[in-house]
C-alpha cells in the first residue's frame, strides 16, 4: 500500500499544473454561471420566462439539460451542469490514460515494474489520484456555487453530481486503457465515450415531457443510458435524490474492478484489442510523400470522427418530427419561440442550427487532434528518424495541416449530409437539404482556426501545443455558449471563432465572418510553417 501512495504522489506531482488548471477552470465556470443567473435573472418572473422557453425547445433541452424549477440554484444547474460534467469526464479520462497506457508507451511502466511493486500498483495509484482529483473538483464546484450565493446543501450536491460523473469516466478510461493498443487510441475512445454520454443524455432530454407550467421537464428513457443523465436526476436544488449517486457509484466500482482484473492478466505493452500491424512488405507510391504518410497515419481517426459527426446529424434529423409535433400540439410554444427566433425561422430550423453548431465544435476538435500527431511523433523520436531522409520540415508540417483541413471539412460535411438526408426522409419540414448542408459547411472557416493555432504553438513551443490547442477550443466554446449569459463584453465574446460562424439556416450566411476566419487560419498556418524550420526538435 505504501508503494501505491508513493506512486500516486509521483503522478500528482507530474500533473499538479494540469489538474489545477482543469479544476480551477471548471469551478470558475460554475461560479461565473451562478453569478450570471443571480445578477441577470434576479426576479422569479425573469427566470420563469427563461425556463419556459427552454422547456418548449428541444434544442435547449439537448444542449443544456432538464429545467427543474425557477430558483437561482435550479436555473444555474440547468444552464451549466451538462457542460461541467463533460469537462469533468474529459479531465478524468485523460488523466487515467496518461498514467496508464501513456506511461506504458513511453517505457515508464517498465522502469516502475522493475522495482518491488505489484503489476496493478500503478493502476491503483492512478485510480487513487483520479478519485482525489474528483473529490477536490466536487468541493471546488460547491465552493463556487456557495460563493455566488446559492444554498450550501444544494451546492454540495451539485458538486457531487459533477464529481461523480468524473469518477465514472475515470473508471471507464481505466478499462479502455487495458483494451486499446496505444495511448492515442485510448484517449480517442475515452473522449468518444464522454461525447456519446452527452449526446445520449441530450437525445433523452430533447424527447422529454414538459409539465403544464413549462417549468419542469421529465427526461425520456435514453437519458438513463448516460451517467450525465443520471447525474442531473439528483436535482440538487429542488427535491434532492441520492439514488442517482448510488447508481453512478455502482457503475464506477464495476468498471474499476473489471479494469483491475484485466490489468492483472495482461502483459506489459499488450492489449485486448490488437493493433493492426499487418501490411505489404513495401510501401505504396502514395507513402512516398509527407502528405501520403500523414493521410495513412490519420485515416482511421478521420473515419471515427466522421462517424460520430454523422450520428450527431442523424440525431438532429431524427428529432425533427418531435420538434414539429411539439410546435403543432402546443400553440404557446410557437408564441414563446417567436420572441427569440429572428425573422421567419421556425423551431425546426432553430433546432437544426443548434445541433450543427455542435458539429462545428467536433470538426475543430478533429483538426486539433490531427495536428497534435506532430507532437507525438516528435516526443517519441519518430520525427527525428523521419526527417533524417531528404524531406523538409515544411513538407512534414504541411502534409499534416492538409490532412487536418480535410478532416475538419469532412467532419462538418458528414453532420450536414446526415442531417439533410434524415430530415428529408422524415418530412419534418424546415429548410431544404441544400440549406442544411450549407449550414454545416458554414462552420468550417471557424473550425480551421483551431488546428492552425495549434500548429503555430507547436512551431513555437511544442511542449505546450496540446494544452494550448485543447485549451483554446474549450475557452472558445465557453465564450460562444455562455458569453451572453455571463454578461461578458462583446469584444471578449468576439475572440471566439465560433462567434463569427453563420448560424444558418436561422441567419443568413455572413461572408465577412467566414473570410476573416479563413484569413486567421491561413496566417497562423503560414507563421507555423516559417517558424518550424527555425527551431530544433524537442523531446
Amino acid at each position: 500500500m505504501r508503494a501505491v501512495f508513493r506512486l500516486a504522489l509521483l503522478q500528482a506531482r507530474r500533473d499538479r499544473g494540469t489538474l489545477a488548471a482543469w479544476i480551477l477552470g471548471i469551478a470558475g465556470l460554475g461560479y461565473a454561471a451562478a453569478t450570471a443567473v443571480t445578477t441577470q435573472f434576479g426576479e422569479d418572473n425573469e427566470r420563469a420566462a427563461l425556463i419556459s422557453v427552454a422547456a418548449a425547445s428541444p434544442a435547449f433541452l439537448f444542449l443544456r439539460g432538464l429545467p427543474d424549477g425557477i430558483s437561482s440554484g435550479a436555473v444555474t444547474f440547468f444552464q451549466g451542469y451538462s457542460f461541467t460534467a463533460v469537462l469533468a469526464g474529459l479531465m478524468s479520462a485523460f488523466l487515467v490514460v496518461r498514467h496508464t497506457r501513456g506511461d506504458e508507451d513511453q517505457g515508464r511502466f517498465e522502469l516502475v515494474g522493475s522495482t518491488r511493486v505489484t503489476r496493478v500498483s500503478s493502476l491503483y495509484a492512478t485510480l487513487l489520484l483520479g478519485t482525489c482529483a474528483n473529490v477536490v473538483l466536487a468541493l471546488a464546484v460547491a465552493a463556487g456555487f456557495i460563493g455566488a450565493g446559492l444554498p450550501a446543501q444544494g451546492s454540495f450536491l451539485a458538486g457531487m453530481a459533477v464529481g461523480a460523473v468524473g469518477l465514472f469516466f475515470m473508471a471507464a478510461a481505466a478499462l479502455v486503457a487495458q483494451a486499446m493498443p496505444s495511448a492515442r487510441s485510448a484517449n480517442g475512445t475515452a473522449a468518444a465515450l464522454v461525447g456519446a454520454a452527452y449526446l445520449v443524455r441530450g437525445a433523452g432530454d430533447a424527447l422529454g415531457t414538459a409539465d403544464q407550467s413549462l417549468l419542469h421537464v421529465t427526461a425520456a428513457w435514453p437519458s438513463l443510458l448516460s451517467p450525465i443523465g443520471w447525474g442531473q436526476r439528483i436535482r440538487p436544488f429542488t427535491e434532492a435524490d441520492m439514488l442517482p449517486l448510488l447508481v453512478i457509484g455502482a457503475g464506477t466500482a464495476v468498471l474499476a474492478g473489471v479494469a483491475v482484473a484485466l490489468r492483472r492478466s495482461r502483459d506489459l505493452g499488450a492489449s485486448y484489442i490488437a493493433a493492426n500491424e499487418s501490411g505489404p512488405d513495401r510501401a505504396g507510391a502514395g507513402l512516398a510523400s509527407m502528405l501520403g504518410l500523414a493521410w495513412r497515419l490519420q485515416r482511421g481517426g478521420l473515419a471515427s470522427w466522421c462517424i460520430i459527426s454523422a450520428a450527431l446529424g442523424a440525431v438532429a434529423g431524427g428529432l425533427g418530427p418531435v420538434v414539429r409535433d411539439a410546435l403543432e400540439g402546443n400553440p404557446s410554444v410557437a408564441e414563446l419561440m417567436s420572441r427569440i427566433v429572428p425573422g421567419d425561422a421556425g423551431l425546426i430550423d432553430l433546432f437544426t442550427t443548434a445541433m450543427l453548431g455542435i458539429s462545428g465544435v467536433l470538426a475543430a476538435a478533429a483538426g486539433v487532434e490531427a495536428v497534435l500527431r506532430l507532437r507525438a511523433e516528435e516526443a517519441e523520436g519518430r520525427a527525428e528518424l523521419l526527417l533524417a531522409v531528404p524531406a523538409s520540415r515544411l513538407r512534414w508540417l504541411g502534409g499534416t495541416l492538409a490532412v487536418a483541413a480535410i478532416t475538419t471539412t469532412a467532419v462538418a460535411a458528414s453532420a450536414g449530409a446526415s442531417a439533410a438526408v434524415v430530415l428529408a426522409l422524415s418530412q419534418a419540414g424546415g429548410s431544404g437539404p441544400g440549406t442544411v448542408l450549407a449550414a454545416a459547411l458554414a462552420h468550417i472557416p471557424a473550425a480551421l482556426v483551431f488546428p492552425a493555432v495549434t500548429a503555430l504553438v507547436f512551431a513555437l513551443a511544442s511542449r505546450w501545443s496540446s494544452a494550448v490547442g485543447w485549451g483554446a477550443l474549450a475557452v472558445a466554446l465557453v465564450l460562444g455558449q455562455f458569453g451572453e449569459l455571463l454578461g461578458l463584453p462583446t469584444w471578449l465574446q468576439d475572440l471566439s471563432p465560433f462567434r463569427h460562424s453563420s448560424a444558418m439556416p436561422v441567419e443568413a450566411f455572413d461572408p465577412e465572418g467566414a473570410l476573416l476566419m479563413a484569413v486567421v487560419a491561413i496566417t497562423a498556418s503560414a507563421a507555423a510553417a516559417r517558424l518550424v524550420r527555425e527551431r530544433d526538435l524537442a523531446a
